[in-house]
């Protein structure tokens, strides 16, 4: 059981860790050793998450998030296997931390009546601007 906040945990069962092969620079070690580590949380089939933080974190995810619904993490940042591990498992516990963390309902303002006499004013200046730039003939 992995605790990511009060009343929120997610079973180890759920995830899947598997040990690939790290690209990049790293010597003859770079060919031999998988110490790069891809986690796979099937988000949409998981049982201990509530619905709207299943419904956020497939927002926040992004391009990490698959067609079905799968959220893989790569983690390569170490050179060790278990550090590795440790780093998949951290980043997804903050991404369900901010997904579990409701978004602020935004409240509609208005302009202020004296930023739009400020941008109307600039734009009549730039306007004037143009105009003595003309040629005397010139008609667009």
């Amino acid at each position: 059981m992995i605790e990511i906040s009060p009343g929120v945990r997610l079973e180890e069962s759920e995830l899947r860790l598997e040990a690939i092969r790290a690209s990049g620079p790293g010597g003859q070690n770079v060919n031999k050793v998988s110490s790069a580590i891809k986690l796979t949380f099937d988000v949409r089939n998981s049982a201990t998450l509530p619905e709207e933080i299943k419904a956020r974190l497939a927002r926040l995810a992004g391009k990490r998030m698959t067609a079905d619904g799968l959220l893989v993490i790569d983690a390569r940042r170490y050179r060790t296997q278990e550090q590795n591990r440790q780093d998949a498992l951290q980043r997804l516990v903050t991404l369900i931390e901010k997904a579990r963390q409701e978004p602020k309902p935004r409240r509609a303002t208005r302009p202020s009546a004296a930023v739009v006499r400020r941008r109307l004013e600039a734009k009549r200046r730039r306007a004037l601007l143009k105009r003595a730039r003309r040629q005397e003939g010139e008609d667009w």
